[in-house]
């Protein structure tokens, strides 16, 4: 069926990249309409106990949002400033739109900073007002604010927050793409050996961009960090899975006479088999990251399936076609010498014990900063960039205006503030450990704040979030706040963890098996691919949470890391991983029909498929090196992981550990119960034909 797809691909050659070309033109047209429509997508889902309690306390006391401004430099009683504040307090109030501003000169709710030399103003919106209307006041206040006349005038807010977290998602995507597909054309040219051929596999990675941005047009709200991950996929799987269609078709055109239409078959036939198992066993890892039950994952999720699948499509027709119109400028290069994984596996092999034993207590020592010492919370203000107006705000209401420890635990409490057991509860709270402070609302007495202690040697505010749910008071209570919000985010991805892990065992463990008759390779793939996520995780907490290396890398360090990295991270790192984990494993399984031994179909498979994989890695990682180029932590976070747990894949993993292991397993490599085995033979086991190849045809490989 393969073989009959690629040669219909390159029969109809213009026909399909008509149709490829269509789609990328409405992908560019009409795709961006997703970038008008951007929201930011909660982190949370709906139902969560800190969210519900929140929803209580706007209900209880209905506000809009708030913009705040701090006004320092300047004596706050100079009579000019007095005047000057005053006046545009005045024209804010007079703006559609806003409900209330407190300043220290009008209306109550003005503070002094401690340094005595700065004052803090908000300016309360309306509640309910339509996201385009409420960002058009938030401006026309911010712009207002700004004329202050004082030395530092800083305004920022939640909503004014949320929406820098989306503009730097936004540009450090398009500078990391921008760069990465710049160095990348040079990239594939220098490996492909001519400008053409570097063309082919680019060209497939901006359809298939473009086609799924097309896709996610006609969804009613897409995150900005769902465009990243489709930036991200699409390009790299594109990339890796064009490299291997060319590399397999130099292969064929090396030691064939045939037509090109027929080479091209050939070339689908097997390398097409390769990406469509690859491209599956992404889209189910991607699959497993939707189990969360959080919009924010699950719009990933969503745009990580569709990339993944258009990368699949777009390698057996589009790349094809390509091949067809341009294989006279795909040159065949010379024979070149065993390249690095070549020499790895001929090393590992040499020892295979020593080095499977040694490389995986390495990757185990790497992964101990990560599970004995990660510190996961939500990004807040502190992971813009340094230079951002509302990371400079939030660090100076912490500073001057915050004596006490931040972020209260808010309790709501549904009973009457008067009655004894409410009372009862007040005293039950305030004698819980680390809690230093229990203090009802003075306007609604049903919502109490909780203060927990920022002391190291006490409970943490998730402690102590979690020993007041454990509290059993005769009334309704609802737990909420920052604390909570990290609580209820953690333990619902906790819970479903083990869902999203069993789709991703379950998966890899058929489509492994259905690639090479065994269990017991994707047995191994699975525990491989855990160590290098291990391995990315313990580098990620060193560099990100403990700031080695931040001022290299462009960013300041906040002390933990963002608690939806490592769930990406798990999701891509699987992913990817087994993209590479397939590429060898196909040709290991292909060569093991003519060699003698299992070592040497090792050997032989990772010699002929090793330098598609090297050249992959390397071109993903450009892009995901690209991601370093950003302004947010987060999308840093990831870049840096990816990029580390490439280079150790390709090096470490499969280069080492993957042929010394195998030595070490032999013959149960192949292992699989009988009826099992008879059912692979029967249905899965089927050779392709292949062009014929004279004893003296060296396999042609990437440079």
């Amino acid at each position: 069926m393969l073989a009959a797809l690629g040669r219909s691909c390159a029969r109809r050659r213009w026909p399909v990249l008509g149709v490829w070309l269509a789609l990328t033109f409405a992908g560019l047209l009409f795709g961006g309409q997703v970038f008008d429509r951007m929201t930011v997508t909660d982190s949370l889902r709906p139902d969560a106990e800190s969210q519900l309690a929140d929803r209580r306390v706007s209900a209880l006391d209905p506000s809009g949002p708030v913009v705040i401004a701090v006004v320092g430099g300047r004596d706050v009683y100079d009579p000019a400033l007095v005047a000057d504040v005053t006046a545009i307090a005045g024209e804010i109030r007079a703006l559609d739109g806003v409900a209330e501003v407190s300043d220290l000169y009008g209306a109550p709710g003005g503070q002094i900073g401690s340094d005595n030399r700065s004052s803090l103003i908000r300016v309360t919106l309306e509640q309910g007002l339509p996201d385009s209307q409420r960002e058009r006041v938030e401006d026309a206040v911010a712009v207002a604010l700004h004329r202050i006349d004082a030395p530092s005038v800083l305004v920022g807010g939640e909503k004014l927050a949320s929406r820098a977290f989306e503009d730097a998602a936004l540009s450090g995507a398009a500078l990391g793409e921008s760069v990465a597909l710049a160095v990348l054309l040079v990239l594939l040219v220098v490996i492909l050996g001519g400008f053409v051929a570097g063309l082919v596999p680019l060209a497939a990675a901006v359809t298939t961009v473009s086609v799924t941005l097309l896709g996610l047009a006609f969804l009613p709200a897409v995150s900005p960090f769902t465009v990243n991950v489709v930036t991200l996929l699409g390009i790299g799987l594109a990339v890796d899975y064009a490299l291997l269609m060319i590399a397999r078709f130099r292969e064929e055109r090396a030691a064939s006479s045939l037509p090109v239409t027929e080479q091209v078959a050939f070339t689908v036939a097997s390398a097409g088999r390769t990406v469509l198992i690859s491209g599956l066993a992404v889209a189910f890892t991607m699959t497993g990251l939707s189990v969360f039950a959080e919009p924010l994952l699950s719009s990933m999720a969503l745009g990580g399936v569709i990339a993944a699948l258009l990368a699949v499509l777009s390698a057996l027709t589009l790349v094809p076609a390509l091949i067809a119109v341009a294989h006279h400028r795909i040159p065949v290069p010379r024979a070149a010498r065993p390249g690095l994984l070549a020499r790895l596996t001929a090393y590992a092999q040499g020892r295979p014990r020593p080095v499977a034993l040694t490389v995986s207590a390495g990757l185990l020592t790497l992964s101990l900063p990560f599970v004995f010492g990660v510190n996961l919370s939500n990004s807040d203000a502190r992971a813009l960039p340094a230079s951002a107006e509302s990371r400079q705000l939030h660090e100076t209401v912490q500073r001057l205006f915050n004596d006490g420890p931040a972020d209260p635990i808010v309790v709501v409490v549904d009973a009457d503030p008067a009655d004894a057991a409410v009372r009862d509860y007040l005293n039950s709270l305030n004698s819980l450990d680390a809690v230093v402070r229990v203090s009802p609302r003075f306007d609604l007495p049903t919502v109490i704040d909780v203060t927990a202690s920022d002391s190291a040697s006490t409970s943490s505010p998730a402690d102590v979030v979690r020993a007041v749910r454990a509290l059993d008071p005769p009334f309704p209570v609802l737990v909420g706040g920052p604390a909570a919000e990290l609580v209820d985010q953690s333990d619902s991805v906790a819970s479903r963890f083990p869902i999203a892990l069993l789709i991703i065992v379950l998966s890899t463990t058929v489509l492994l098996f259905v690639l090479t008759g065994s269990l017991v390779i994707p047995l191994k793939a699975l525990v491989m691919n855990a160590l290098t996520l291990l391995a990315s995780l313990g580098l990620l907490v060193v560099v990100f949470q403990w700031g080695v290396g931040d001022t290299l890398l462009g960013f300041d360090s906040w002390g933990g890391i963002d608690i939806t990295t490592p769930v990406l991270l798990f999701v891509f790192i699987f992913g990817l991983s087994m993209d590479y984990e397939v590429f060898l494993l196909a040709r290991i399984k292909e060569e093991r029909s003519f060699s003698a031994s299992g070592d040497q179909a090792v050997r032989a498979g990772i010699e002929k498929s090793g330098p598609v994989v090297t050249a992959a890695a390397l071109c993903i990682g450009v892009v995901f090196c690209g991601f370093l180029l950003g302004d947010l932590t987060a999308l840093k976070e990831l870049g840096f992981a990816m990029a580390v747990a490439l280079l150790l894949d390709v090096t470490v993993v499969r280069g080492l550990l993957l042929p010394a292991v195998m030595s070490v397993l032999g013959d149960w490599n192949w292992w699989a119960p009988r009826p099992l085995r008879r059912l692979h033979d029967r249905w899965f086991d089927r050779p392709v034909v292949r062009t014929p190849r004279p004893a003296s045809a060296t396999p042609a490989a990437l440079p």
